[in-house]
């Protein structure tokens, strides 16, 4: 009985690991780590309600203080490139913006967009302004808001 529970643990831990391999969601390697507690109980000669006592424990264990830290390390960290890194910026309306007449353009750095108004406002040239989206080539823009600094 005692190579049932053992060869029973070592299943379940490498079905676990086998699950977490191909998610790739830091659930089921808590479970095999708990797999492996009831493994490691089973050889010590411990009953099967202590086996899975451990099993539960260990898994909930790790599950609720390991997962959020080894996920903290793992998740890769998103840097927004190229277009993605202007949306929300502000720059500076260089030709009067007229969603209407199909006009207006901002200057983001050394380049010049064409843009539109998100809410359909007209924005006067020299009119600090907010990216809100950009869709192909045309960035949609809002007058920025006017802080006490720079008041």
């Amino acid at each position: 009985m005692e190579h049932i529970s053992l060869i029973s643990w070592f299943v379940a831990m490498v079905l676990f690991l086998a699950v977490e391999a191909a998610t790739v969601g830091l659930v089921s390697i808590w479970f095999s780590v708990g797999s492996l507690a009831g493994l490691l109980a089973a050889a010590l000669g411990a009953s099967i309600p202590v086996q899975i006592l451990l099993f539960v424990a260990v898994a909930a264990a790790c599950l609720a203080c390991l997962r959020p830290i080894v996920r903290k390390y793992i998740t890769p960290k998103l840097v927004r490139t190229n277009v993605d890194a202007i949306i929300g910026r502000e720059a500076v309306v260089t030709e009067p913006i007229h969603n209407i007449q199909a006009e207006g353009a901002v200057k983001v750095g050394a380049v010049t967009w064409t843009a539109r108004s998100t809410n359909g406002v007209s924005i006067p040239a020299g009119t600090v302004i907010r990216i809100d989206r950009v869709e192909g080539a045309k960035l949609f823009v809002s007058p920025a808001e006017v802080t006490a600094k720079q008041k």
